[in-house]
């Protein structure tokens, strides 16, 4: 490798949003103290200025908390939905009536009423804004990653533009497909789905409500996700050539379409922005770490996003290797030590690889139209709905507040 130009405590590779909210997560629990940079391929001033696909996310309550923790919610919150209820259906697509079989909201989730929906593009600009001014961390974009090497004593990282900076730590949050991952030997466990989903943005002309619908069709979920200004984050899964042809549709045929699964409870629907399709698959990192190096978000996994998980868990990767660390400092320890890593992956693997493998589940369970598995699963859901306890449990479980919760996502500084 060429002369060194710099030495970090930490470089983060990928700007999206775990990324940035691992930046931000670090900065602030250490007060500045720690030097971090974060390398993107994309620069600033276009992603700031990039429209977004169309994309919202489901934050949970513990991704809340760790957002309020860090100091972004201000930002965010104007522009927020609070759920307000959950109905799940399991239904034939030609069935006139969707009876709702399972409902969450009132008592069972009052302590966890904090889950909301943000458009993708909302919370990436809170980010962006805040790490921006956030003491201690440089910007490298556009900028890629050509190489790395460790050693027990740190990381030196190779840069596209031919410069070779060191960091005790070397963390990638570059997405699914992760160079970085394959550079460091890491093979993924996982299967691709025959199915696609679809995400769109429709304005209703009846009130939502903040109410959240999840219908069960044999093809795959389709979620209704309530949005400010009365819209609503359609996340809808299809077969991967019956998806392409749904979303290369005119706009009142795909309309029409999405009127199909949704009803007439809403009144007249319109577009109101962008529609994409996007391929689904699970994964999940043999080892989240190496020596010196360290998988967050998609880089370490990826689900089926049929329960909205896939941020929310990328989130409590931030919130584990933000307490780790700044604990181990606390201790004397430079980031990125054995030990350090050693306790990140005890505390994040399993429960990442039980996530994926339970939304496989479900997936697998309800995509089908198999009629003695459809009256199980009506038995089921309905015995579900009137067992007040278990419900809890399952608003605690996908709140992401069971078990051993790092202390941002509990609302806790470190």
């Amino acid at each position: 490798m060429t002369g060194l130009h710099k030495r970090y405590d930490i470089v983060i590779a990928g700007g999206s949003f775990v990324g940035l909210s691992l930046a931000l997560a670090l900065s602030r629990s250490a007060q500045g103290a720690l030097d971090i940079a974060v390398i993107d391929r994309t620069p600033l001033d276009v992603a700031r200025a990039a429209a977004g696909d169309g994309r919202s996310t489901a934050l949970t309550a513990a991704s809340r908390h760790l957002y309020e923790s860090i100091g972004i919610w201000g930002r965010v919150a104007p522009h927020a939905q609070p759920f307000t209820g959950i109905d799940i259906t399991d239904s034939r697509l030609e069935n006139a009536v969707r009876q709702t079989l399972l409902h969450f909201g009132g008592a069972e989730s009052e302590n966890e009423a904090d889950a909301c929906m943000v458009e993708n593009h909302v919370l990436r600009d809170a980010l962006l804004t805040d790490v921006q001014a956030a003491p201690g961390v440089t910007f490298l974009a556009p900028e890629t990653v050509a190489g790395f090497e460790t050693s027990p004593a740190g990381a030196r990282v190779r840069l596209g533009n031919g410069d070779t900076i060191a960091c005790s730590l070397l963390v990638a949050a570059d997405g699914k497909k992760s160079a970085l991952r394959r550079m460091a030997g890491i093979r993924t466990i996982g299967w691709s789905y025959p199915q696609a989903g679809i995400a769109a943005t429709l304005r209703l002309e009846r009130p939502h409500g903040g109410r959240a619908t999840q219908h069960f069709l044999p093809s795959g979920p389709f979620a209704i996700l309530p949005l400010t200004d009365n819209r609503v984050s359609l996340v809808w899964t299809e077969s991967r050539a019956r998806a392409a042809e749904i979303v290369a549709l005119p706009d009142p045929d795909f309309l029409a379409e999405a009127k199909k699964r949704i009803g007439g409870r809403y009144g007249a629907l319109s577009l109101a922005g962008p529609r994409a399709s996007f391929p689904l698959d699970l994964h999940i990192a043999r080892a989240f770490v190496a020596e010196r190096f360290a998988l967050v978000g998609d880089a370490a996994h990826g689900v089926h996003p049929l329960a909205g998980q896939g941020l929310n868990i990328g989130l409590r990767d931030v919130a584990a290797l933000t307490e780790v660390v700044i604990d181990g400092a606390r201790l004397g320890l430079d980031p990125g030590t054995a030990s350090e890593l050693a306790r990140y992956e005890r505390w994040r693997r399993f429960d990442s690889a039980f996530s994926a493998l339970a939304m496989d589940g479900l997936n697998r369970l309800f995509s089908n139209d198999n009629a003695s598995l459809r009256a199980m699963r009506s038995v089921g859901l309905g015995l579900v709905d009137r067992a007040p306890a278990l419900k809890r449990f399952f608003v605690r479980e996908a709140s992401g507040l069971t078990g051993t919760v790092p202390r941002l996502l509990k609302g806790e500084p470190i």
